[in-house]
């Protein structure tokens, strides 16, 4: 039988890992649910992702601060730069900078786990016992994932903000009362909420892609690391699409203050 040619096997994956997606949403909240292998997977993403998160804010608040305060200052609208630099750190870079290190730290060591399994048939024998997969395995490390991303987004969108507060202030001479005037003039809570509601979606799609690589994972250890690169690949494709996506309807839905 001749192999379905490369659109049509795309779009065959497209479609189970929608599928994986809907199943997830629907297993968790089914009973039983695994609380304690939900609380391991959460403190494992945890561990492995806060320190290159806080440390890749850090300089990603401070450059977008010093580009930002450097073209306001060139159109004489210095004192716009804190809210242009705090809104870009809240809205775009805290829930990207978040999930794209838990996709690559976290999202990688749930895919290679899932696809060892695979390749040693216990997702078969799972199957065989009467046991859901997507309930025991899947689920807890997607919430674990979503929890972590909105927990951690909090934790970087604060440290990215302090970063380009310093950055601003001290090299490029700042007033510290202007940057935090305009940021309360024109921020409203709205901004906050699309940071938290994309960290939630980015990090449900996180966990499924990296579920779903695991669980299609081709035999022996070749074929794990394939699916932990393309999980890794994928999820970054889909973080910008599906940022693109959600800042395109928040900017048309929500009006911007004073509007």
């Amino acid at each position: 039988m001749a192999k379905p040619i490369l659109p049509a096997r795309a779009l065959d994956s497209v479609g189970h890992l929608f599928a994986l997606g809907l199943d997830t949403l629907r297993a968790a909240f089914r009973r039983p649910f695994s609380a304690k292998e939900t609380l391991q997977q959460f403190w494992f993403v945890v561990s492995v992702s806060w320190v290159p998160a806080v440390l890749i804010s850090i300089p990603l608040g401070a450059v977008i601060a010093l580009q930002l305060g450097t073209l306001t200052k060139q159109i004489g609208a210095q004192s716009m730069t804190g809210a242009a630099s705090v809104l870009a750190v809240v809205q775009q870079a805290a829930p990207m900078v978040t999930t794209l290190v838990i996709a690559g730290a976290g999202g990688a060591a749930i895919c290679a786990e899932i696809g060892s399994r695979k390749i040693r048939d216990e997702i078969d024998a799972m199957k065989v016992m009467g046991l859901d997969p997507v309930q025991r395995i899947v689920v807890p490390r997607v919430v674990a994932c979503v929890v972590a991303a909105v927990l951690l987004n909090g934790l970087v969108s604060v440290v990215g903000v302090l970063g380009g507060y310093f950055f601003n202030v001290v090299l490029q001479g700042g007033t510290p009362g202007a940057y935090l005037s305009s940021f309360t003039a024109l921020a409203q809570i709205s901004d906050l909420w699309i940071g938290e509601i994309k960290a939630i979606v980015f990090g449900f799609l996180a966990g499924v892609v990296a579920s779903y690589r695991g669980l299609n994972t081709a035999p022996g250890p070749k074929g794990v690391g394939d699916s932990v690169n393309q999980s890794v690949v994928i999820t970054f494709l889909l973080l910008f699409f599906v940022n693109f996506v959600l800042t395109a309807l928040y900017l048309t839905i929500v009006p911007m203050k004073g509007a």
